[in-house]
């Protein structure tokens, strides 16, 4: 057998409660299992038990016993930890060691003392596998937040190791980038025999491969193992805070019950005969409202062109207005120049062609400061937004700059964590959070100083979907209600179809197409222009044979909205 955790424990010595309670998990030798569960459910935690970094690098109190390969790992060292397991990381800044991703990539091998013959071709087998070959002399840290995890990812699978930890593989990956890294570890795990441990929220797009069990966790307890159809079949997903597939998701909201016996972990194998005649009649009931086109302008992009080095293009004439009032998302792959426009809005960088105007007037006048008072912008990585130690103090750094009285400081702050749902956390310090909860500290951060314009730069990036729908149905609000535009920049096909009224699709450094969400998720080959790919409900549309596939998504999309106010 290679891992098993006998009533294991575990509390960290800063908290007053264990993170683990009583865990008692079998995983065979070979076996690929998925660890899912809302953010602070222990299922990272369970991971740095296995790789090492608990104990030896986080201090905590352990009872009961976690063997591998049937040695305590008790009586282990962290190096002889780390001949066993390789880890991919959530934040992969933390990982890198090279100075270039080829440096990066050796590390493993340099440490085998491997031959440099051997270790260059290995090197490049693996890093054209991941499509990094053409980038091997760039600085890792350079990277788009999809080709850093493809980076560690390569770094990982060039290791002589038995086990493979995937710590949330999939975070930053755009869905095309992402089910091709589900596909390679699958490949691995099939060509290899290693023993796979995947922990992520994104489980529909994990079970695009074969997986054995899914383990899920709840408050440092496991309170599901079971096949994937036998989950999915069964209502503990919802309970649980964890985002079902959205096939899963359509079939229900037209009233069929799904079983394990219709094989519903693959909708490539599910059998879908008996739900035919229930989603074409409510398909037929469905009256979904009109979309209305807001009148006023907010932000005009014309003709945008950006390059970095001056000779190829990053953005190349971008347009699009975004009215007030609006909720627009910003779809592409990796690299295509997502981050970089939201950079140009802010005025980081400054266009090299083409002219913005806020309300009607030039942005590129303005400085940074001048331009974050009306436009709050949210990077995708919170480390690299977050600057006081206290949460409280993070938030109301912005108020405290424009000079506002400390009780006004106080009042607005307190409003706007508790409407975020950190409330509880305020005196806390930053460090002791989560990912996902840093997240939500950065999105407070902006929403205090109640901009004209919001910003999200993939918002569901480390947050599970029991916080994420909780903050998006807050953000929903400030739109509806307030009027607040919200400009989403995400892979997620999931938030976008549930939130978005538009999409903006940038790919290659061109604008490809900008239109309603669902005109766009049914064009499969501008999707894959994209990298995006078809979702599971343009597949399932497909396979019931329904012809207006368009008018299938936007039906959907309606139900999941009106589901949600």
């Amino acid at each position: 057998m290679s891992i098993q955790f006998s009533d294991f424990s575990f509390k960290y010595w800063a908290l007053e409660q264990p993170t683990l309670k009583n865990i008692n998990l079998t995983i065979e030798k070979g076996e690929k299992v998925v660890i899912v569960g809302p953010s602070g459910s222990g299922k990272s935690t369970l991971g740095q038990c296995l790789n090492g970094l608990i104990p030896f690098a986080i201090k905590g109190d352990i009872s009961g016993a976690l063997t591998i390969n049937a040695q305590s790992t008790q009586h282990m060292d962290l190096h002889q930890l780390t001949c066993q397991v390789g880890t991919v990381l959530q934040d992969t800044d933390g990982q890198f060691v090279g100075l270039s991703i080829g440096e990066d990539i050796a590390f493993a091998l340099e440490n085998q003392m491997v031959a440099p013959g051997a270790m260059h071709r290995v090197v490049e087998e693996t890093a054209k596998m991941l499509e990094l070959d053409d980038m091997l002399h760039l600085s890792p840290f350079d990277l788009s937040g999809g080709q850093k995890q493809r980076v560690s990812l390569a770094g990982v699978m060039v290791d002589d190791v038995d086990i493979l930890l995937f710590d949330e593989p999939l975070a930053s990956l755009d869905p095309k980038t992402g089910k091709a890294t589900i596909e390679i570890i699958d490949q691995l795990h099939r060509d290899t025999g290693k023993t796979v441990v995947i922990i992520e929220h994104r489980l529909e797009d994990v079970l695009h491969c074969p997986v054995d069990r899914i383990v899920m966790m709840e408050r440092g307890q496991i309170v599901a193992n079971m096949t994937p159809d036998e989950l999915l079949a069964s209502p503990l997903l919802g309970e649980h805070g964890i985002r079902e597939p959205l096939y899963l998701s359509a079939l229900k909201a037209a009233g069929c019950t799904v079983r394990a016996s219709d094989q519903p972990a693959s909708l490539q194998t599910m059998q879908l005969d008996a739900f035919k005649s229930d989603v074409l009649n409510w398909l037929t009931l469905q009256t979904p409202q009109s979309q209305t086109n807001q009148a006023t302008p907010l932000l005009e992009v014309s003709h945008l062109g950006y390059s970095y080095d001056g000779q190829k293009q990053t953005l190349d004439d971008i347009s699009f207005t975004l009215h007030q009032g609006e909720f627009v998302s910003v779809l592409g792959k990796n690299g295509s120049g997502k981050s970089t426009l939201t950079r140009l809005i802010m005025g980081v960088i400054d266009p090299d062609q083409g002219t913005m105007h806020f309300e009607g007037k030039d942005l590129t006048q303005r400085s940074i400061s001048e331009r974050s008072q009306d436009i709050g912008v949210v990077l995708q990585n919170p480390n690299h937004m977050i600057s006081h130690h206290m949460i409280f103090d993070e938030v109301a750094s912005g108020l405290r700059h424009r000079g506002l009285p400390e009780s006004e400081v106080e009042q607005k702050v307190l409003a706007t964590l508790e409407l975020c749902g950190l409330g509880r956390y305020r005196h806390w310090p930053v460090d002791a959070l989560s990912y996902g909860q840093k997240k939500r500290v950065t999105i407070a951060t902006m929403l205090v100083l109640e901009p004209k314009l919001l910003i999200l730069d993939e918002p569901t990036a480390g947050q599970d979907y029991r916080h994420y729908t909780a903050m998006m149905a807050f953000i929903r609000e400030l739109n509806q209600k307030l009027g607040l535009t919200i400009l989403i920049i995400s892979h997620d096909m999931h938030l976008v179809l549930e939130y978005t009224d538009r999409a903006i699709v940038i790919a290659d450094s061109k604008l490809l197409a900008d239109a309603p969400v669902n005109t766009i998720f049914s064009q499969p080959s501008l999707l894959e222009q994209a990298n995006l790919t078809v979702t599971s409900l343009y597949t399932l549309a497909q396979k019931l044979g329904i012809e207006r596939i368009d008018h299938f998504i936007r039906c959907f999309i309606h139900h999941e909205a009106s589901a949600h106010v």
